[in-house]
């Protein structure tokens, strides 16, 4: 007879404890490594005997304008500088680094020629405490971007769910219930047809159809007419008001721009890019050169703009940056333009027809209209997108509305003095200056 062990309570609880405690081990034991890998990496800022966290601010304050940590820029990437050069030869490098070329030391000309005789920034105000910090901080491990995973948001009142399945499970519910009562209709007939139950009303045959009595009313008939007239007329105008016109529009451009970042977050004036909206009938597509003032030294976003440009609004800034350098030809490793370059095919968004005259230096420079009044919140806009509707009453009735600027404007101001001597004008509107002629806009 086979024998059978019976597992004491005891014995099942323990079992149950031992493997809840490897799994948690494994879990522990697993984040090990990076934890040790991290303790490996910081080892060498503690043996230099600098504080990282001061040798940042130090390295914010006076390095970060020529360097970066992990890659070229107008001086090469510091990170782990002091494995690369000895302690003493860095003090006098950065307190005085034309003073050490000068001097002939072999490893200050090689960085010397290597960066075509760029001049470094003497410091001779640090100290040696605050040389070992920044040294410190240049021992800083690169942080590793991580994607966020894209999670569904609990709504308020739909508990998660998503509308879609509501109203599908609605409209589920409403066939459902028309199918129920198309069968207790035919049942109910067919009850009463076996109970000798009248049910069909013996009139029926003699009523007049419902088309028929409103095809013999000339009154309906009429009125009916003329309202679907009117109606047509109605929606046909207003879809032939909407040709041509792209409020909304928002195409997607070959390198992602971000106004948001650029004007908003950054607050850079729109002008500094479209330059030639101050003196120019156009705004202008900035050149790629424009681009390269700030991002031949800016290469990546921060971490959090990174992060936010993944989870928001799926794009990572970061390969955006490197296709501009892929139009222009830059090679950032080493600093330089290799001569290759792509053109860049944006896509226009604002396009006014051909028979009608628009000039940005006369609203932007001589009117004083900010960009904004046109554009709309262009320092919120992730996607540039067409905010008014630039049509010829849109332009007509901000003429009616705007003001001319008369401050230091004598030619305006003098205008103004002689038609509110003549029509009692307190103001002098863009309109009453002749805004609504024909010929100021279409010639």
């Amino acid at each position: 007879m086979k024998k059978v062990t019976h597992r004491s309570l005891t014995t099942r609880l323990s079992l149950t404890l031992l493997a809840f405690l490897l799994s948690f081990s494994t879990l522990t034991f697993g984040q090990e490594p990076a934890a040790a890998d991290a303790a490996a990496q910081a080892a060498p800022a503690a043996d230099l005997g600098g504080d990282p966290v001061a040798g940042k601010q130090l390295f914010n304050a006076n390095c970060a304008a020529c360097h970066k940590l992990y890659q070229k820029m107008t001086g090469p990437a510091l990170f782990g500088v002091g494995d690369k050069y000895e302690k003493e030869w860095l003090y006098k490098w950065i307190r005085n680094s034309q003073e050490l070329i000068k001097s002939g030391d072999a490893q200050a000309v090689a960085i010397s020629n290597e960066y075509n005789g760029a001049v470094m920034n003497a410091f001779p105000a640090l100290s040696d405490e605050d040389i070992d910090n920044i040294i410190a901080y240049t021992y800083t491990p690169k942080p590793v971007p991580t994607t966020p995973v894209a999670t569904e948001q609990a709504g308020g009142g739909g508990g998660g769910v998503s509308s879609d399945i509501i109203l599908a499970v609605l409209a589920l519910v409403f066939l459902m219930l028309a199918i129920m009562l198309f069968l207790v209709n035919k049942t109910l007939k067919r009850i009463a047809v076996a109970n000798g139950v009248e049910y069909e009303d013996k009139d029926r045959a003699d009523r007049l159809p419902i088309w028929k009595a409103f095809a013999q009313n000339q009154f309906l008939v009429l009125v009916s007419a003329i309202f679907l007239l009117l109606a047509s007329g109605y929606f046909a105008y207003g879809w032939m008001m909407q040709v041509g016109v792209d409020q909304g529009y928002a195409p997607v451009q070959p390198i992602h721009y971000s106004h948001r970042i650029h004007a908003g977050t950054n607050q850079i004036d729109c002008k500094y890019c479209h330059s030639s909206a101050r003196k120019s009938k156009h705004s202008g597509i900035p050149s790629l050169n424009v681009c390269m003032n700030c991002h031949k030294n800016i290469a990546q976003v921060g971490d959090k703009t990174y992060q936010e440009g993944i989870s928001e609004y799926q794009i990572d800034y970061n390969k955006e940056i490197q296709k501009l350098y892929d139009a222009v030809g830059w090679d950032r490793d080493n600093q330089r333009y290799t001569g290759e370059t792509k053109p860049v095919k944006w896509v226009r968004i604002h396009n006014l027809p051909d028979f009608a005259y628009f000039n940005h230096s006369q609203h932007v420079t001589v009117a004083g209209v900010e960009c904004q009044t046109c554009h709309g919140p262009v320092e919120e806009m992730e996607i540039m997108y067409q905010y008014s509707s630039l049509t010829m009453g849109w332009c007509i009735n901000c003429h009616r509305e705007t003001n001319v600027k008369l401050e230091s404007n004598e030619y305006y101001a003098k205008i103004h003095e002689s038609l509110s001597k003549e029509y009692d004008f307190p103001t002098l509107t863009a309109a009453q200056n002749g805004g609504l002629e024909c010929g100021k806009c279409h010639y």
